[in-house]
């Protein structure tokens, strides 16, 4: 499988002289396209720092980051921009939903921002695949908050994007809820093709990764491929994540 993501010797410091932090250190690695990666670490490992350095919202000390053919570097911040609104999506802790806007009108919100015309078909079958089909016209305060991050997870996929990017997506829901998220997005990989890459604090939701990149002081120290939720755990706790 080709690379749809691509870090060769990521550094990322923050401040200036004896301040400066370095919040993560020569990072390369690849994520397959039609891959799902989760990204785990201990608190402060760069895991947050990563994903902004992978999908264009922050912008690498050192080192290059490429999308597709794409070197992210070369680009300034109205391209960047571009790029992020066509070939990323994104879905947040928080479901960064518009109130005033029913489910439609929030999912075809970056195609409207973006002044294109919405592709009514594709529209209909995200809508179905995440089960919102007879939810279009309620508004975000009328849908309960996995509903609410199915949404988010449809506007992340209306624009066709090369790449899903999940900051702790389900870190605001309850168990049960989380779990429907994680298989709605574990099925948008598996049939649909897509990308996804996710940072998450949870065993369960790595799980249904098919691999974990584990980061600690701003480097990946280990990779799992056929993650459970023991075995991340047990890894985790090996980082010092949990003592």
């Amino acid at each position: 499988m080709t690379d749809v993501v691509r870090l060769e010797a990521v550094s990322k410091v923050y401040g200036k002289g004896q301040g400066a932090v370095a919040a993560l250190r020569e990072v390369s690695v690849g994520i397959p396209r039609g891959s799902f990666t989760a990204v785990m670490g201990p608190s402060g490992s760069g895991k947050s720092t990563f994903l902004h350095c992978a999908a264009g919202l922050d912008v690498p000390s050192s080192g290059s980051v490429r999308l597709g053919d794409t070197e992210l570097s070369r680009l300034g911040e109205t391209q960047l921009t571009e790029l992020r609104r066509h070939r990323v999506g994104f879905v947040f802790q928080a479901f960064n939903l518009v109130p005033a806007l029913n489910v439609t009108e929030n999912v075809t919100l970056p195609l409207r921002l973006a002044g294109e015309r919405v592709d009514r078909a594709w529209l209909g079958e995200i809508l179905a695949r995440v089960g919102l089909e007879d939810r279009a016209g309620h508004r975000p305060a009328e849908l309960s908050g996995g509903q609410q991050q199915r949404v988010a997870l449809a506007r992340a996929l209306v624009t066709r994007p090369e790449v899903v990017f999940g900051d702790e997506p389900t870190g605001a829901l309850d168990t049960m809820t989380a779990r429907q998220v994680l298989r709605l997005l574990r099925e948008v990989v598996t049939a649909m093709g897509q990308t996804v890459v996710m940072v998450t604090h949870d065993p369960l939701a790595a799980s249904y990764a098919e691999t974990v990149l584990f980061l600690a002081d701003g480097q990946i120290v280990d990779t799992m491929s056929g993650p459970t939720p023991e075995k991340v755990a047990e890894r985790m706790t090996g980082l010092g994540a949990w003592k």
